[in-house]
């Protein structure tokens, strides 16, 4: 009996989700992130004319957490069709647990030089809730991230799924769960800040969190974990989870048939897609300076949905894009034009929804396809004037 051929190790697999054209891009966009902007931030003085500006690490930071959750998205809408409306909650749980641990970093350098956080002071409690127990270790702050809404995304997942509520009434589902929870946080009881949550943070494992280099790495983070969960994404939908995920978009009863069960692949998915938005939260909060309820308001997980679409949905690069795309439209409409940045939103959605069904990605490719056929037409014309000439 022949010995069964060795099976490819998981790295060099995940390496090779990547063609040679995609990981140049790959390579392009880490030189810059990793060396290009430190050197433009740190090394070059602020009157060079390449000089990159603290607000440009932070909106660039913030806007690379943004595509995070842009992917994430795509992976359970473009591949699975599960289009969640409260995807803004794992965001912001992941944002609030490692805000946990940022305010107690504040130790007694806080307005009332304590050793709770000011809030609490503020509304008279006399010790940590035992949910904040822990909170003061970065390893523990991390598990937070991590757990929590994994948690939370499977327990909703695995009950929403197995009753096979899908379409418009998953939607639906997951719009009122990120609405409760805002109700919830919103509240001073709870324990996390109320309407004003966190804020006024001062250091990050010993470091200010406002100095240039701890702003360089948070941006470097970012980066990273974005390439790593478009590497991990790639991966996924061309293996035969992929497969079967896309299957169960397009027929689900097709392939329970055929004797898959869909649950336990949606309910992967979109836990998964639940831990990489808590990361991006995570990510997030250290680099804008706040974290508070309204980051699970609906409009905001309507809005990621929105990225998608404007992107291309099912491409992975395209919502990269889309968040791209509509987080700068969204920084220059706020403030310059204030008013009319949700006509614009609006409108931005239902061109895409009617006229990119396929978004940006799309519209690219169909240009270049149109490119190639009027290239080809010419050329044809071109031979056949030629031999006509030559039979003359």
């Amino acid at each position: 009996m022949s010995p069964s051929p060795a099976r490819t190790p998981f790295i060099v697999r995940l390496g090779n989700s990547f063609d040679a054209r995609s990981w140049g891009m790959v390579g392009v966009f880490a030189a810059f992130a990793l060396i290009a902007v430190p050197i433009m931030h740190l090394v070059l003085p602020a009157d060079h004319p390449l000089h990159l500006s603290t607000w440009f690490i932070t909106l660039v930071g913030k806007i690379l957490c943004y595509a995070i959750v842009a992917v994430a998205m795509d992976l359970i809408w473009g591949y699975g069709g599960i289009l969640s409306l409260g995807h803004g909650l794992f965001f912001a749980l992941g944002g609030y647990g490692f805000g946990m641990y940022l305010m107690r970093q504040i130790g007694r350098d806080g307005s009332y030089q304590s050793d709770l956080p000011d809030f609490m002071v503020f509304l008279d409690w006399k010790e940590l809730p035992w949910f904040w127990i822990g909170s003061d270790s970065f390893l523990w702050a991390v598990l937070l991230v991590l757990v929590v809404p994994a948690l939370i995304a499977f327990v909703f997942g695995y009950f929403a799924f197995r009753s096979r509520i899908k379409g418009v009434y998953f939607s639906i589902i997951t719009q009122a769960l990120t609405y409760a929870a805002m109700l919830l946080f919103f509240r001073n009881e709870t324990g996390f800040g109320g309407n004003n949550g966190f804020t006024d943070f001062k250091r990050i494992l010993g470091h200010p969190i406002t100095a240039p280099e701890t702003r360089v790495v948070l941006f470097a983070l970012s980066a990273l974990a974005l390439i790593g969960t478009l590497l991990l994404a790639r991966y996924l939908v061309r293996s035969k989870f992929g497969r079967v995920l896309t299957a169960i978009r397009d027929a689900e009863s097709r392939v329970m048939f055929i004797g898959y069960n869909p649950l336990w692949y949606k309910l992967c998915a979109w836990t998964l897609s639940a831990v990489l938005c808590a990361i991006a939260g995570a990510l997030y909060v250290p680099q804008v300076g706040i974290i508070n309820p309204s980051e699970m308001s609906v409009g905001n997980s309507i809005e990621i949905a929105i990225w998608v679409a404007v992107g291309g949905r099912g491409t992975l690069i395209g919502p990269v894009i889309g968040a791209f795309l509509v987080n700068l439209a969204k920084s220059w409409f706020t403030v310059s034009f204030p008013e009319y940045w949700l006509f614009f939103l609006g409108t931005l959605f239902i061109v895409a929804t009617l006229y990119l069904p396929q978004g940006v990605v799309g519209l690219w490719a169909r240009l270049r396809a149109g490119r190639r056929r009027g290239e080809g037409a010419a050329a044809g014309t071109t031979s056949a004037a030629a031999a006509k000439g030559v039979g003359a």
